[in-house]
């Protein structure tokens, strides 16, 4: 007969009623683990961004680009792209969890966010296609 109160309390214990818990996400996801990043910008004859952009490897980022619709501008950085765990990538209030990039291109004017962990320690760059000047690349350094 001991067997059967044990037994309740061992359902009772693992029903999903006692996991019913939100705990909210643990480790690198947790909103404690997440740091600043300044947003891009694509426009023609305008500079990507405001200098050169320092993370932090082990922390989440969110990547705002913005297009202005002057042309159509396009992104690479298939180094950068590999140093990074890519979470999500929004365009337009769609969510795309793809598998990883190489680049991204906006054909008219609109936003895009990357969500992604900082892993792989080092320099790498984001720069438009075919271009050659300063101002069409950003530099960015994972400590």
């Amino acid at each position: 007969m001991t067997r059967l109160p044990l037994a309740a309390a061992l359902a009772a214990l693992l029903a999903p009623a006692a996991w019913a818990h939100d705990y909210g996400f643990a480790g690198v996801l947790s909103n404690t683990n997440s740091g600043e990043m300044p947003g891009l910008l694509l426009a023609v004859g305008q500079p990507i961004s405001d200098g050169p952009i320092t993370l932090e490897s082990g922390k989440m980022y969110e990547l705002e680009i913005e297009a202005d619709g002057s042309g159509e501008l396009a992104l690479e950085g298939a180094g950068f792209f590999r140093a990074i765990w890519i979470n999500e990538v929004v365009i337009n209030g769609l969510e795309v969890r793809p598998f990883g990039l190489e680049s991204v291109e906006f054909d008219e004017a609109g936003e895009m966010e990357i969500e992604f962990l900082a892993i792989k320690p080092g320099r790498y760059e984001l720069k438009i296609p075919g271009s050659t000047g300063e101002s069409q690349r950003v530099e960015i350094t994972i400590q």
